[in-house]
């Protein structure tokens, strides 16, 4: 698997206030230039990124919970004109004889790719199954007392995804291994949508007179097609006569960074060597812009995105309310529910609100938060047989302590009972029907009675 790149600045702060915008050490563009696979954003391979070391548990404690949601792994792209509306240019302008030599190249490459995404659109790839397994051995490793519990109980959750079960699975493989002793319940229906991946119709007519004429003005002004136009093809007025620039230089852009998600492709640069390094920061801009708009607390759009993962937050408190015994709640889903449900609990500095968008790359960056396998973990402590003490908590984001909205003296560590109250006061303060047709009504895990039964008969200090 990939290298991690240590020299990347963590996105956050992991010490200051949650609500405290913190800007990067280093700029967007000296961290693409240093990795040109980043301006994939939201398809950047999971392992690319840094993992710091994790603080030990506080003296006396010890964890025996862990709640958690992720998104599925790498994947091909999703749709079949993803990969041929731009053959289909490129194969055009050779037959006009307006195609460069290096269009050649890259025709000749795209028809390569296209040929291995056949039968395979938005599935996980096995990048995307390689991250899992990691995922869930380094769960393992960090938090032997959860996963190495004898008669462990695993409740793991997908949505109707193919891609997010397979991601589900994958981890779920990994962990019987570790301790065949657990009991694994896996489920994947419409009944445990409204909180795995709530609708988002409302949201996307609610935001649709807002963000988009945003993002069209920087697409404007960010997505420069002259330079590449003039490297694939010989005629630029044929060009213009036939095609339009900017949406080519999209499409080649969204197959490039994403071929980061085939194994051995990450050192397969050939596509990327069409950009420069400044044309793919500039792209890679709409795309932070994209997520920020959409999904996270941007004052843009009302602060009324990350609404729509209430039902999740409400669905993650009430789950721990439950636990009895060494357990973990495993969610597997998408990333467009990992970008809002980390900004609506204010993990790691999330809930920040940026108003001036040209700034917003200093403080936000897709890539940190949202790439493959991107997941949030809260490990839950209680104190070792015989102590006595407050429940603890701690968050994860991407593996990395991040910082929860309230006050602490031993950071990473929160007295859940403070942190619950926060959210459950927070949620009284929902919009009222911020995204119309979109189910708002939590629904309660079922766990199955089996399972129920070995939570009574095995509670305690498992």
């Amino acid at each position: 698997m990939k290298a991690i790149i240590t020299t990347l600045s963590l996105a956050f702060s992991l010490t200051l206030s949650a609500q405290t915008k913190q800007a990067y050490e280093k700029s967007a563009l000296e961290e693409i230039t240093a990795d040109r696979f980043l301006a994939g954003g939201n398809a950047v391979d999971y392992d690319r990124l840094p993992r710091q070391a994790l603080t030990p548990a506080p003296k006396g404690y010890e964890p025996y919970y862990m709640s958690h949601y992720g998104r599925h792994g790498a994947r091909w792209l999703l749709n079949d004109r993803d990969y041929s509306s731009p053959i289909n240019t490129l194969r055009d302008a050779k037959k006009a004889g307006v195609l460069s030599a290096t269009g050649e190249k890259v025709l000749a490459k795209l028809e390569a790719i296209q040929e291995t995404s056949k039968g395979r659109l938005g599935d996980l790839s096995d990048v995307g199954e390689k991250q899992h397994h990691g995922i869930a051995k380094r769960m393992v490793a960090n938090f032997p007392e959860i996963f190495k519990a004898p008669n462990l109980l695993l409740d793991a959750r997908g949505t109707t995804s193919v891609r997010a079960i397979l991601s589900m699975l994958a981890e779920c493989e990994e962990l019987m291994q570790a301790n065949p002793t657990a009991t694994i319940h896996n489920e994947a229906n419409e009944a445990i949508m409204k909180y795995m991946n709530a609708s988002k119709d409302g949201l996307q007519r609610a935001n649709e007179g807002k963000a988009r004429p945003i993002q069209n003005d920087y697409e404007a002004r960010m997505r420069d097609p002259h330079r590449l136009m003039q490297v694939l093809f010989t005629d630029q007025d044929w060009v213009y006569m036939n095609l339009t620039p900017r949406q080519l230089m999209g499409s080649l852009y969204d197959i490039a960074t994403n071929q980061q998600s085939h194994d051995g492709d990450d050192n397969d640069t050939e596509l990327l060597d069409i950009f420069t390094p400044e044309e793919l920061y500039k792209l890679w801009i709409n795309n932070n812009l994209y997520w920020y708009l959409n999904y996270a607390n941007a004052p843009q759009t009302d602060h009324v995105m990350p609404w729509a993962q209430a039902n999740l937050l409400k669905n993650i408190i009430e789950t721990a309310d439950t636990v009895t015994q060494k357990q973990a709640t495993l969610r597997f889903g998408h990333d467009t529910v990992v970008l809002p449900i980390v900004s609506l609990m204010e993990l790691g500095g999330m809930g920040c609100s940026i108003d001036d968008l040209d700034e917003l790359d200093k403080y936000f960056r897709s890539y940190m938060v949202i790439p493959t396998a991107c997941n949030v973990q809260l490990i839950f402590y209680r104190p070792k047989k015989g102590k006595t003490g407050d429940i603890l908590v701690k968050a994860l984001l991407n593996e990395n302590e991040v910082t929860m909205p309230v006050e602490t003296d031993m950071f990473p560590y929160y007295k859940w009972s403070e942190v619950r109250e926060y959210y459950l006061e927070k949620l009284k303060k929902q919009p009222k029907n911020p995204f119309p047709n979109t189910q708002q009504q939590t629904q309660m895990p079922q766990i199955p009675q089996y399972i129920l039964q070995q939570m009574m008969n095995g509670g305690g200090n498992q």
